[in-house]
């Protein structure tokens, strides 16, 4: 089976091949095509596989190109993992909303936005591209805000586009972990949208175990939600939140850390990837996997520092770290889609997928993240208990700025732009809502680009 990589010269590649060395069924992934814009980061990744490779006798072939429709052509699966705009583009996400004073983060709030507004137009191209050349495959969406993206590229290719994030599974194997229990036996009841979700019950053997960790004064405080939300915020809510809610729940807090910060972490992430890039392509040897997993190990440690009292680029990674070469992250979860589809090997999981009657408060065609089965049919989303009114209120008014944001970028509309920026939950005011809006079309030559000097 042929996998297509949007983004090929990314950092998580690795990991997806790591999987699927790994993967002993059949059938099994046996071609895959690396796709970038940048033929310098195609060449790199390409010598960090190759090495991973060595002494695989059935590694999967890698096929590296900047042709769009040669990669996607007779595709099984296309994993969607791309950066339109570049860390350019992220580090104005960021800087434009902080010298407002609100928050920057490529994700979650008005950054999120201008991610979404330039890159909806690309991934709707590529849907088109793939109902052309792969009619029957399965896109499996890691490009950012990923709910958004799935949603508008849905409306090419239906319930054959998917979205993947692993801090929900994430959460779940680490309640299970910290009261030392196994987390293969443990059911998650979570809801929400991708970055904006709960974590309600924890299920092992039947019993909901997330009580027993809500009591348990020393594991919640080890617990990483524990670090980022404090304890007793914690039993307060009586769940635990996705991770990303704490630029919700402590926002105040979270851009002055960010503000206070000598850089942000795209300026960080801009730094190291040029300094790895750069390093990798003149490694002799066998050193390109080991840049490969320095860089990972100093990305992991400094991942949402400002939400762990620390500062970007200033965090250390634990002695101990090793990227899992079996890495249950966004690949495990990305690979157990693949085998649950081609193999029929049924898997649970949580994913974005279109709502249904999932969550009644929300649309029909609304992407949700829930819990689903996966099989040889399709995704199925398990029936849920409904979230209560302040997640339920929520999760709708996100929802509304993401449709307004699809709608923008879909027909240049500025006016749906400007009340997108505005109604987000973490902007407070309509005139900094439309101050979002154009100092992002006057810094992001892709977003401006969206809106091609209309005015409604």
């Amino acid at each position: 089976m042929k996998l297509t990589v949007l983004g090929g010269g990314g950092f998580r590649v690795p990991y997806v091949y790591q999987a699927l060395l790994h993967d002993q069924g059949s059938p099994r992934i046996d071609d895959v095509w690396l796709y970038d814009t940048d033929p310098a980061r195609l060449k790199a990744m390409a010598e960090v596989l190759a090495q991973f490779a060595d002494g695989h006798a059935d590694a999967p072939r890698v096929t590296v190109t900047t042709s769009l429709d040669d990669a996607l052509e007779g595709s099984d699966f296309v994993f969607a993992a791309i950066r339109v705009g570049g860390l350019a583009g992220r580090m104005c996400d960021e800087r434009v909303a902080l010298d407002l004073d609100v928050l920057g983060q490529e994700t979650t709030g008005p950054g999120g936005l201008a991610y979404g507004l330039r890159t909806i137009p690309v991934m709707l191209d590529i849907a088109h591209r793939v109902r052309r050349l792969a009619p029957h495959a399965y896109v499996i969406n890691f490009t950012n805000p990923a709910g958004m993206i799935t949603e508008a590229m849905q409306s090419v290719l239906g319930d054959r586009v998917l979205g993947i994030c692993d801090t929900p599974s994430g959460l779940g194997r680490r309640i299970a972990t910290t009261l030392g229990l196994d987390p293969s036996r443990a059911q998650f009841d979570y809801v929400g949208l991708n970055h904006l979700g709960w974590m309600r019950r924890v299920l092992h053997d039947g019993e909901d175990i997330l009580p027993r960790l809500l009591a348990d004064e020393q594991r919640l405080g080890d617990l990483e939600e524990g670090v980022v939300f404090g304890r007793e915020w914690l039993r307060d809510l009586g769940v635990i939140p996705n991770e990303y809610l704490y630029y919700y729940y402590f926002n105040r807090e979270a851009v002055r850390s960010i503000l206070d910060a000598p850089q942000t972490r795209g300026e960080f992430l801009a730094r190291q990837q040029r300094e790895f890039y750069q390093r990798v392509t003149e490694a002799a040897g066998g050193a390109a996997v080991s840049l490969w997993r320095k860089t990972i190990a100093d990305r992991s440690a400094n991942y949402m520092a400002e939400a762990k009292g620390a500062v970007q680029g200033e965090a250390q990674p634990d002695a101990d770290f090793r990227p899992d070469p079996a890495h249950q992250g966004y690949a495990g979860v990305a690979l157990a889609v693949m085998a649950a589809i081609s193999r029929n090997e049924r898997a649970t999981m949580i994913l974005n997928v279109r709502n249904g009657t999932t969550v009644s408060a929300l649309p029909h065609d609304a992407v949700v993240e829930v819990p689903v089965t996966v099989d040889a049919n399709g995704v199925h989303p398990l029936t849920i208990t409904q979230p209560d009114l302040h997640q339920t209120g929520l999760m709708q008014q996100v929802k509304a700025v993401e449709r307004l944001t699809i709608s923008a970028a879909v027909t240049g509309s500025r006016t749906d732009a400007a009340k997108a920026f505005s109604l987000h939950p973490l902007v407070d005011s309509v005139t900094v809502g439309r101050k979002l809006l154009d100092g992002y079309i006057d810094r992001i030559p892709e977003v401006a680009e969206v809106f091609g000097g209309r005015t409604s």
